[in-house]
């Protein structure tokens, strides 16, 4: 029963964010830190909805086809016509809700992660430090039984591949935990987004550590007068 429960809840906050994202797109703004209308804060966006366009609203306008098709085929029966039409509306809001959650939830690029993001059903946040190597790796076709790979796909093609120093967890829709060490998915731009994640981190691994404190230098200053006030002076 907690199952079921944990499940619908699952479900219904991500069609609400679905919807929330028809609203956010339909107005032109963005979603997520550093997001135009966002939380705020400092990123680099990069979109990844392109190649999904023209198919999701090729779904969109076929559903609607067929929404007309059932509203003809059912007017002899009003109750049934009126069901049918609102499931039909519903279907179609969630299609183009679908591709609106891409476009305004892109992948960012902050000074101390990259978020990797599909639409609303998946936001995974992996550290700069925890990545060993980034590059443009154009793929069609991917292991879905490897446990350790993360892919999000978009038409089926993925464009830029993640190699983690350490594994990071990847918590899914309906709340299944696992480790990935290899991270792969689409960006409109694969060339810029590798550029701009090579340069951040060149920077965490060339940043300076910071200098152990120097002995003693733990008491305050301030003190420090006073001690040598204390001191005997010379017999001379």
């Amino acid at each position: 029963m907690k199952t079921v429960v944990k499940t619908t809840y699952a479900m219904l906050r991500h069609e609400v964010r679905l919807m929330t994202s028809l609203v956010l797109w339909a107005t032109r703004r963005t979603s997520g830190t550093g997001g135009t209308g966002g939380t705020g804060g400092p990123g680099v966006r990069f979109g990844y909805a392109k190649g999904q366009g023209a198919m999701m609203f090729g779904f969109a306008f076929m559903c609607a086809v067929e929404t007309v098709a059932m509203s003809v085929l059912l007017r002899n029966w009003p109750a049934v016509e009126r069901v049918a039409l609102v499931l039909d509306v519903y279907t179609v809001l969630m299609v183009v809700g679908l591709h609106a959650a891409s476009v305004v939830h892109p992948h960012l690029l902050t000074p101390d992660a990259l978020h990797v993001r599909g639409g609303v059903r998946v936001e995974q946040r992996i550290p700069l430090d925890a990545i060993k190597s980034v590059r443009g790796d154009t793929r069609y076709l991917h292991d879905k039984t490897a446990t350790a790979e993360l892919d999000l796909p978009i038409g089926s093609q993925t464009s830029v591949t993640l190699e983690l120093a350490e594994p990071v967890t990847h918590v899914s829709l309906l709340g299944r935990r696992r480790e990935v060490s290899v991270v792969r998915f689409h960006a409109d731009d694969a060339t810029g987004l590798v550029r701009a994640l090579n340069g951040a981190l060149t920077q965490v691994r060339t940043a300076p550590s910071p200098s152990p404190d120097r002995p003693g230098s733990a008491v305050p200053a301030a003190a420090r007068p006073a001690e040598e006030g204390c001191r005997p002076r010379s017999a001379l």
